[in-house]
């Protein structure tokens, strides 16, 4: 399994259009940025996208225009879904999985798109192209919100999506012996905002699950580019 980080940043990303803030500035004096918050997940020769972001298009360019067999949204924030038109006329529309209210409401912003759409329950594992995937429940109010899991015979790595800290206990006891978690992490420990963890948040959680390894995403240009546990756009990690 190889995860590749498509993008590692909120809605608005980094840079932020009009804005002079030091981590913007830095972003346009050195051509770092961060892209809308979305995966790529190979396995047995087969990719499948968490998140269809705004920056989809320049996201599949920068990494090899890979043909997308799958892709898993989960939620119906327009930052995590509303980049799936980008594959009108490019290829085969590939099939979408999610639960059933996330699936039912991004769905029908597509209605001009034929393509094949399967419900997950969350809690309820799959099987596809040798992974087994679980969504579960994260916060994220007011939206219905899913974070995922994703295991093969030798590796686990698990994405919480956007969260607050307050994961149901379910959640919590099916993030454990993670080889990596990816964790939603848009401000700094100085901020707190309801729907969304902070840094602070984020490593607090991540040193409660004990993880190999973490990385936080969902990262607003308020983050600094140099704190520890960053992902950055293009990081690729690679397991048996």
């Amino acid at each position: 399994m190889k995860i590749t980080l498509l993008g590692t940043g909120d809605a608005i990303g980094t840079p932020k259009v009009g804005c002079t803030c030091p981590q913007c500035t830095h972003a346009k004096k050195t051509g770092a940025m961060r892209l809308r918050t979305s995966l790529l997940v190979e396995n047995e020769g087969r990719h499948i996208l968490i998140d269809s972001s705004p920056d989809l298009r320049q996201q599949l360019l920068l990494h090899g225009s890979p043909h997308i067999d799958a892709v898993l949204w989960t939620h119906g924030h327009y930052d995590h879904f509303i980049g799936f038109g980008e594959f009108y006329r490019i290829q085969k529309i590939p099939p979408v999985f999610a639960a059933p209210p996330v699936l039912r409401y991004c769905a029908e912003t597509f209605r001009f798109l034929t393509f094949e759409k399967g419900e997950i329950q969350p809690y309820e594992p799959f099987d596809i192209f040798g992974l087994t995937i679980t969504l579960f429940m994260v916060k994220h109010p007011p939206a219905f919100t899913c974070g995922i899991v994703f295991e093969t015979a030798d590796s686990r790595v698990g994405f919480t999506s956007d969260t607050n800290i307050d994961l149901p206990q379910e959640s919590l006891e099916l993030l454990t012996n993670l080889d990596l978690l990816l964790v939603d992490a848009l401000v700094p420990s100085d901020i707190r905002i309801h729907k969304h963890m902070n840094y602070l948040d984020a490593c607090s959680l991540a040193q409660r699950l004990a993880p190999e390894e973490y990385r936080c995403v969902h990262l607003s240009h308020l983050i600094p580019w140099e704190l520890p546990h960053l992902g950055k756009d293009g990081d690729v990690f690679e397991f048996r």
